[in-house]
């Protein structure tokens, strides 16, 4: 906060050697930071939260939650499409899940 800024500058004066730098990270272009990761993160810990069983390591949670955010899910920075459709992957029909757990039950 800016305010925060103002109150140090007016407690300690000019910033003296040896006074702490602030170095702010606030731009998701050309800056190295997490955010993309803690999103997910927190996507996923919203979830996880309020379901059982995912605490064990070979929960298909992760597998779903995986399947979800690369079939089914919308991202903003591919302009509304999901990954696979931005990779040539269509999936069709009203039900995705239905479709995606139908066409993987196929046998070859």
């Amino acid at each position: 906060m800016p305010a925060y800024h103002d109150a140090f500058q007016k407690e300690y004066g000019a910033v003296k050697k040896g006074s702490p730098i602030h170095i702010r990270h606030i731009s998701l272009k050309g800056d190295r930071n997490n955010n993309k990761m803690e999103r997910l993160n927190g996507e996923f810990r919203d979830r996880e939260k309020v379901m059982r069983g995912v605490k064990k390591k070979d929960s298909v949670m992760f597998d779903g939650y995986q399947i979800y955010h690369n079939y089914l899910r919308p991202h903003m920075g591919l302009n509304g499409k999901t990954p696979a459709e931005a990779c040539g992957i269509e999936i069709k029909g009203k039900n995705k899940w239905f479709t995606l757990v139908q066409n993987a039950s196929r046998e070859e």
